[in-house]
């Protein structure tokens, strides 16, 4: 253990936050994960298209990441849950503005329902195994909840999207292609970020018996 005396005032400060999160009542739990969603919702208009998929780059997949580390193994979740789901019932605050459940069938209907689960991996993980809390676990986890838990469901998806439209499956190159390896770098790039974002604000096996 650590003793939090002996920490800086920005850990200490990162442990009290952090905990006053996790101490929360289920309501104020909720207005935080409502508050995410709504972050879901503007980063989801910052967009870039590309020509030759139906799926453009967004800023989204980092703030998945991060509602799992900062609302924990339910709350990151049902940020997402509420995203998706308010968008379902027609707020226009998907990619491009649009709303409504036909985008649960549309080409990034499957990126979607990974938000949901990679924001619950994330969030059951950390908050179960504290002694794992460091960069590059963390960095790990987030790696498998991107490539694993997100694109995994948005391939399958995009796949059937396609097979709803044409009749037919694309083969997997081009599936890839449309859905997975033009995202790679900027992924990675916001998993390395959200990774060091998590490490710098959430404690690490601290006694807060400690804390004054």
């Amino acid at each position: 253990m650590y003793n939090v005396k002996e920490l800086d005032n920005f850990r200490k400060t990162a442990y009290l936050v952090f905990e006053w999160l996790r101490s929360l009542t289920a309501a104020k739990k909720f207005i935080f994960a409502l508050g995410m969603a709504c972050v879901m919702g503007l980063s989801a208009q910052v967009k870039v298209p590309l020509p030759w998929t139906p799926v453009p780059i967004t800023m989204q997949t980092f703030f998945v990441l991060l509602a799992g580390i900062l609302l924990g193994r339910r709350w990151g979740g049902v940020s997402q849950i509420i995203y998706v789901g308010i968008g379902v019932l027609g707020i226009p605050w998907f990619t491009g503005g649009i709303g409504g459940y036909g985008i649960i069938f549309g080409p990034t209907g499957g990126y979607l329902i990974g938000f949901i689960i990679a924001a619950f991996f994330l969030g059951y993980v950390i908050d179960t195994y504290v002694h794992r809390r460091n960069f590059v676990s963390i960095l790990l986890l987030m790696l498998f909840a991107t490539f694993f838990l997100i694109y995994i469901p948005g391939l399958i998806q995009l796949g059937f999207y396609f097979y709803l439209i044409k009749g037919s499956f694309p083969g997997l190159s081009s599936l890839l292609m449309m859905g997975f390896f033009p995202f790679i770098p900027g992924a990675i790039i916001k998993v390395v970020l959200a990774s060091a974002v998590a490490t710098a604000i959430i404690p690490k096996n601290i006694d807060s018996s400690n804390l004054s």
